[in-house]
């Protein structure tokens, strides 16, 4: 049986989807599973044994590939996406389709009107629930991350105990500001790596040049992505925003301390481990709650709509700082 699944985008929202290609592979006899993402995201899933195939969306355009997906005469095509492209991917393939709910609305009541009628229900769970009736079901195991055998752990990092800081987020308002993070820092009692993308290096070298911790080391906008996973990998804990950095220590089994400014947990995005007894306490939320601005978008801004950035301003490090310390 051939399947089809489609996500163009991005890191976090791709590694999300790893559990559904997992019990796909597992549950449905001879499963050929096919991927379809952007060609910058290829590199999550080129290491993944239970893809056969990866479908890119490039330069060359929605057209050609659409040519190409039609040649191989999928039986199901799974849309993770639901958005115009992967619309007009199912329109012209013309197979049994699968679309997610993405709960648009629902988003929009609780950023617009604070009403939330979001199910208490993570994104994971919210797949399943749509692939019932193809008797696909989560095996609770949570998620994957398929490291490249060829990626090292750096030489300098094999012998260090250390956390990891994931300083990204695609938008200003889930990441913390600089001066904050440098509190965060300064407060720490173990070994620091920085991540994080080369947009991410200008912060990264400020909180270099103001932290006053004697161990810290900046990988930022210097590693791979499976770099980077890689050092996750090796960590004792991660510190991160809600990005894909999160999800990634996830899939890894990382425990994590995430965040979060102007998005919340309730999205259904959080840390997600599957129902595993051992790796059931291996997440803990930082948020400022009681905010009535909060959530303000369901994705970001490049800076606070209000102008005071309450949901990072006012987060206590030192609480943060002593949690980890504890770990």
């Amino acid at each position: 049986m051939k399947i089809l699944l489609i996500r163009f985008s991005s890191i976090g929202d791709i590694v999300l989807t790893s559990a559904v290609v997992r019990c796909v592979f597992f549950q449905v006899s001879k499963a050929e599973i096919h991927f379809v993402t952007k060609k910058g995201f290829e590199s999550i899933l080129s290491f993944n044994p239970y893809i056969y195939k990866i479908h890119l969306l490039d330069e060359s355009g929605l057209s050609l590939l659409i040519k190409d997906l039609k040649k191989e005469n999928f039986d199901l095509v799974i849309d993770l996406h639901n958005n115009m492209r992967s619309h007009i991917i199912g329109m012209f393939l013309w197979k049994r389709l699968v679309r997610f709910n993405k709960l648009n609305f629902a988003k929009w009541l609780i950023v617009a009107l604070k009403i939330n009628i979001l199910p208490q229900k993570h994104l994971v769970d919210r797949y399943f629930e749509q692939l019932k009736d193809y008797n696909i079901n989560n095996d609770q195991k949570g998620l994957d991350y398929f490291i490249n055998p060829e990626v090292p752990l750096p030489y300098e990092l094999k012998q260090l105990t250390y956390c990891v800081l994931s300083i990204g987020g695609q938008h200003k308002t889930k990441r913390l500001p600089s001066n904050k993070i440098v509190e965060l820092v300064n407060s720490l009692k173990i070994s620091i790596v920085i991540v994080g993308g080369s947009a991410d290096a200008e912060d990264a070298n400020r909180i270099m040049k103001e932290t006053e911790h004697n161990h810290i080391i900046n990988f930022c906008g210097k590693a791979s992505l499976h770099e980077s996973a890689r050092i996750i990998e090796s960590s004792s804990f991660v510190i991160t925003h809600d990005t894909g950095m999160m999800h990634i220590a996830a899939a890894l089994k990382k425990h994590i301390v995430s965040i979060w400014g102007n998005t919340i947990p309730e999205f259904g995005m959080y840390p997600y481990f599957g129902n595993s007894i051992e790796n059931y306490d291996k997440s803990r939320i930082f948020e400022v709650n009681g905010l009535s601005c909060r959530p303000c978008s369901k994705i970001g801004f490049e800076k606070c709509p209000k102008g005071h950035f309450d949901c990072m301003n006012l987060q206590d490090v030192y609480t943060i700082a002593s949690y980890c310390n504890g770990l």
